[in-house]
């Protein structure tokens, strides 16, 4: 279609008759986001606040056919980079948002834990001095006043406020981590996203980035889960893949909108789930981040110079 049917076409949403409406709604869908650019230019030429609710509506229904699609099409495509999938969760609310405004900062921060984190450190002072470059010089650390806010899980915001979830906050570390050829990935402990270090090195450890890095066992490990009354099984202590920390993020937006009583956002965001199918199903098959207590979360107080240990 030429730019003068489009507008032609996109004026038709004022007709007065519902079926025209509807079938011009449908025929633009079908047109997909390319549409978008002259959806907000005749947004910004109407006076009437009708009008302007249906083109937001409509441009809403485009994104997210957008987002559905790049989301399955990351999956199909094997679902291994983590960042971009992040990245696809922050668009949701962000539409415009692109990789490289999220791929900027964590380049920055690499460049500085670099020259920090060196390979012939032993791996518990490689990862105190990662720690030191997200917590003491940029102060990356827990929200834990606005917990349940839908910024937390988007990557964009994360790295922009430097507060986040549990889970953001070790994608942010894990992504630096891996980039400086650590041995880190994610580990789906129920309530708090959790990383281990895992390498033919030393004994395998964990670390709780939403405690400032705090250097923990498998013991540690076990004993949270006693708390919890669940069974100790390999999906609480083993590294898990990509999707399953997007599905995670995704879950815990989900919350967030339920949280502010926004029901339609949380269907919406329950949809995207389905996309990326189904996952390994435990005695915890809830595992989204809960509210942070004082032995699991985030000490709120200044921390001191032997916290690292």
């Amino acid at each position: 279609m030429t730019n003068k049917e489009i507008k032609a076409l996109i004026s038709l949403l004022d007709d007065e008759d519902p079926d025209v409406v509807a079938h011009v709604h449908q025929r633009i869908v079908e047109l997909g986001d390319t549409i978008t650019p002259f959806l907000e230019e005749a947004w910004e030429e109407s006076l009437d606040p009708e009008h302007q609710k249906k083109l937001e509506e409509l441009i809403h229904d485009l994104q997210y056919s957008s987002l559905t699609q790049r989301l399955k099409t990351w999956k199909e495509e094997g679902a291994t980079d983590l960042v971009r999938g992040m990245w696809l969760v922050s668009t949701y609310q962000y539409p415009d948002l692109t990789l490289e405004q999220i791929m900027q900062p964590l380049a920055e921060l690499y460049y500085e834990a670099w020259v920090n984190v060196r390979p012939e450190m032993h791996p518990y002072d490689q990862v105190k001095a990662l720690n030191h470059v997200l917590f003491k010089l940029h102060r990356f650390s827990a929200n834990t006043k606005n917990f349940h806010a839908p910024n937390n899980s988007m990557i964009n915001q994360v790295l922009e406020s430097k507060r986040g979830n549990p889970l953001t906050l070790c994608v942010i570390y894990m992504t630096l981590a891996q980039k400086l050829g650590l041995p880190v990935y994610g580990v789906n402990l129920p309530n708090l996203f959790i990383l281990t270090f895992k390498s033919e090195v030393i004994p395998q450890f964990y670390i709780n980035v939403y405690n400032r890095g705090l250097i923990l066992s498998k013991s540690d490990i076990d004993n949270y889960l006693l708390q919890l009354n669940l069974s100790p099984v390999d999906i609480f202590y083993e590294p898990c893949s990509p999707i399953d920390i997007v599905r995670r993020a995704l879950r815990n937006l989900s919350l967030s909108y339920e949280k502010l009583n926004d029901p339609e956002k949380a269907t919406e965001i329950e949809k995207l789930i389905d996309v990326l199918g189904d996952e390994q199903v435990t005695n915890a098959s809830q595992p989204e981040e809960g509210e942070p207590d004082d032995e699991d979360g985030y000490d709120d107080e200044e921390e001191d110079d032997e916290e690292d240990r």
